[in-house]
């Protein structure tokens, strides 16, 4: 039987002391009056000289103790759910490779003008959103330059992410000239690791807070470098960063509701690279997300298969990926998932690996589909009429033709083969003739040329105001 939990009962509370003391006596940077402040009266130790955050033991144990009251985590058994297909909106890579050339370039208008009509004609119909961060614009207003081509290029605009608290009025302003209300993303808030809430980072937060959004860490702690190396070292940080964000979260407002992100990562100490997929970070993430849930009753959510350590896209990136998301899954329960398209990191994003992705989505979804052992799908008069299999098969029998599509996995551009270098070529080649077949039925919104220069207008202002 596979061995679902990492940790045992009596594992907890030495971790939970761990966590106690770093809280207590390392504390959190905070660079945040408001934040602060708030700590301070619900009983955390301030040094506003230093601007250092401590969080007495009792204070931090009371509080792990509510949270268990509250989510009562009984942890049972969670059933395997089925992978969302991928699509284009919400990766925000960094690089494009190109689908036609393999060259990789720094995200630029164009690319995401690329994206937007192909993720228009491949799913259109779910939206589609802020795909690369371009670079051609100044860092302070490329949300607002993004959204701008968002709703420009897509019929189901999705929203652009706000990476700094002072974007998110234009984009609300932006939102509701298009009849969207709150027309943005808020985007991870994540740590500068470890502990330390930074200016920025802090100043989201409390913009979160006031506007009633869920709160929590996006973490990507790293073990060997924001961590000590070992798992428990791992765990026992990890969790404190989460714990510490939380509690601030809700000295500012006991009622707002809690989310925590999980994104481990181990460093190669030959190279100085660090790996976001490599087993052992899955290891220390899934161990992690499993204390947490002991301590807290909270089920906090592993970093799913986008971060891969493959640099090129392909099938190689496709099976990494899936590994990743079934080793996840299976330790969490959490649903299975094989991003988006992205390689290196989370670094690239590559329209030919968003293709297989989806092929490997749907291979995937397999191992979810309900199993009805109804007398039609048995299909015992097949089974005796086939006999022994010396006169007939399986293979011509109506009921295999009326049941195969629907019970087996059959890829639209992938090969069941097997690898080969020359297969992969095939499959690649196929990927890069339907992407360009998409693009070539790509039909371009029509009607909002008055709602753009309204846009417009906001998006100029925000760059005489925000530069």
């Amino acid at each position: 039987m596979f061995q679902r939990e990492l940790l045992r009962d009596e594992h907890v509370e030495p971790l939970a002391d761990g966590v106690l003391q770093t809280l207590e006596r390392v504390g959190v940077l905070c660079q945040n009056d408001e934040m602060m402040d708030a700590a301070e009266a619900a009983g955390a130790l301030v040094d506003r000289d230093a601007q250092r955050v401590r969080f007495p033991q009792a204070m931090v144990a009371e509080f792990a103790a509510g949270l268990r009251a509250e989510f009562a985590d009984d942890g049972g058994e969670v059933p395997l759910r089925p992978s969302g297909m991928p699509t284009i909106g919400g990766q925000v890579a960094q690089l494009y490779q190109d689908f036609e050339t393999g060259e990789v370039r720094t995200s630029h208008s164009r690319d995401l003008i690329t994206l937007l009509k192909f993720g228009e004609a491949l799913h259109g119909e779910t939206g589609v959103g802020h795909a690369l961060a371009i670079t051609d614009v100044p860092p302070m207003v490329e949300p607002l330059a993004s959204a701008m081509l968002i709703a420009e290029y897509a019929t189901k605009p999705g929203p652009a992410f706000a990476w700094h608290s002072d974007q998110i009025e234009y984009l609300v302003e932006m939102g509701e000239i298009l009849g969207r209300q709150k027309w943005f993303s808020w985007g991870a808030i994540c740590f500068a690791h470890p502990l330390r809430f930074d200016r920025d980072t802090a100043t989201k937060f409390v913009s979160r807070v006031r506007a009633g959004q869920a709160i929590g860490i996006t973490a990507m702690p790293v073990a060997g470098v924001s961590t000590p190396a070992t798992a428990e070292g791992f765990v026992v940080v990890a969790a404190a960063e989460v714990l510490a964000t939380w509690l601030a979260g809700r000295a500012m407002d006991p009622e707002i509701d809690l989310y925590a992100s999980m994104w481990p990562g181990t460093i190669d100490m030959r190279s100085g690279a660090v790996s976001y997929s490599s087993p052992d970070s899955i290891y220390y993430g899934c161990a992690c997300c499993e204390f947490i849930r002991r301590w807290t009753g909270f089920r906090a959510t592993m970093g799913g298969s986008e971060y891969c350590d493959a640099k090129e896209p392909g099938l190689y990136a496709g099976i990494e990926k899936a590994l990743k998301a079934m080793m996840i899954s299976g330790f969490t329960g959490q649903a299975l998932g094989c991003g988006g398209g992205m390689v290196d990191e989370g670094k690239t994003l590559s329209p030919i690996q968003l293709m297989i992705d989806r092929e490997y989505a749907m291979a995937m979804n397999n191992l979810t589909t309900e199993f009805s052992p109804t007398a039609e799908r048995i299909g015992l008069a097949e089974i005796i009429e086939v006999d022994l299999g010396l006169h007939a098969n399986h293979m011509e029998s109506m009921h295999t033709l009326e049941h195969l599509r629907e019970s087996m996995w059959l890829p639209d551009l992938m090969d069941r083969s097997g690898f080969t270098p020359e297969l992969e070529a095939n499959v690649t080649d196929r990927i890069r003739l339907r992407i360009r077949d998409l693009l070539d039925s790509y039909v371009k919104p029509e009607g909002r040329e008055d709602q753009l220069a309204a846009m417009r207008l906001i998006v100029d202002r925000a760059r005489a105001q925000l530069l």
